[in-house]
């Protein structure tokens, strides 16, 4: 077994906070194990090695027999006692307290995408998702994510792609909006008609929906469009692959037109899902239920994001690209060049 040795003063690039270092001091063979599982490409090769290799069963006290997302760092990610969970990165204002659980629900595959003959002329762009029962959060990664548990939501519409700046240019003008920060002079950037917008604070993105006769997706909505009544890891299925979304593995620079990824399509055909630009969604950042680990962050003052981006944001702990069950948090008046959104409506 191959290990790779990491000093305390790396770890400080990654904010490692002094909660952290107490884990690493009980369980330094993490910092340590260069296992398949670590790898970023491995994650099938993980699922078996993590049975089969005493090292990878030594390495990974306490951890079940379910896969570990190919985003987690050894330089970030930190094994809560008699848990399959993992600590997310804390604030210097919360301390971790964790909690075990355990989970069991399967449902059926997912089903082809919904799009009705004769729909609405206002949803003839998105895709009509069914309502019912569906698999939501992980006990693969974070301690925010879990624990998973069957949700339900009444079917829906949402966009097929993320709103792109022409799109948002029609609202701006129409509505005398202010324009996102970077477009010269208030147009868009030559090339860019058909890339998703970004520089938009959630109020931007839930205003222009309603100004649409939409609304923003709820984070449960969002999760089920992007992975189907499976509970997919990923929107295209279980096994990662670096040409179906635009992620930082790929040396990704900036945002790609949207739908530029048609064979990273969710279960439902809506395109993006995972990397490009994170989506608001209309949900506060509160623990999903069952979840009793203590985090400063939850709050309504905080607003959901969901999808992973272009950018590599690992050492604020949201990973470098994005499982669908992925989530990250801002204050709503937050604007960045890799925040964008796509809309939802109820029939």
């Amino acid at each position: 077994m191959n290990f790779l040795i990491v000093s305390p003063f790396s770890l400080l690039a990654y904010e490692t906070s002094k909660i952290d270092f107490e884990v690493i001091e009980e369980y330094p063979h993490i910092l340590k194990c260069d296992a398949a599982c670590h790898k970023v490409k491995n994650i099938t090769l993980a699922k078996k090695h993590r049975t089969t290799r005493p090292e990878c069963q030594q390495c990974h006290v306490g951890i079940s027999t379910r896969p570990i997302s190919p985003f987690s760092s050894p330089e970030k990610v930190f094994l809560s006692r008699n848990s399959t969970i993992m600590i997310k990165p804390q604030s210097k204002f919360s301390l971790p307290v964790t909690k075990t659980y355990s989970t069991s629900h399967t449902l059926t595959a997912n089903a082809d995408v919904r799009v009705r003959e004769g729909a609405p002329k206002d949803t003839v762009s998105m895709a009509l998702i069914p309502g019912g029962k569906f698999i939501m959060g992980s006990n693969e990664r974070w301690d925010d994510e879990a624990p998973e548990y069957i949700e339900s939501v009444n079917k829906f519409y949402i966009d097929r792609y993320e709103v792109t700046n022409a799109e948002y240019e029609k609202f701006t003008y129409g509505t005398k909006r202010e324009e996102p920060y970077h477009w010269p002079n208030g147009k868009i950037p030559r090339g860019k008609k058909n890339h998703p917008v970004i520089y938009v604070s959630w109020h931007d993105a839930s205003e222009y929906c309603k100004w649409r006769g939409k609304r923003l997706p709820t984070e449960q909505e969002w999760e089920k469009s992007a992975r189907g009544d499976s509970g997919n890891i990923y929107p295209w299925g279980n096994t990662w692959a670096t040409n179906k979304s635009n992620h930082p593995y790929k040396g990704s620079t900036g945002t790609e037109p949207v739908g530029s990824y048609p064979n990273g399509k969710s279960p439902y055909g809506l395109y993006d899902m995972s990397g490009n630009v994170w989506e608001w969604v209309d949900s506060f950042y509160l623990p999903h239920p069952g979840n009793n680990i203590n985090r400063g962050e939850y709050g309504m003052d905080k607003r959901v994001l969901k999808g992973g981006s272009w950018f590599d944001c690992l050492s604020y702990g949201c990973g470098l690209s994005a499982p669908t069950f992925n989530r990250s948090f801002f204050t709503p008046e937050v604007k960045n060049n890799s925040f964008g959104f796509r809309c939802a409506k109820s029939p």
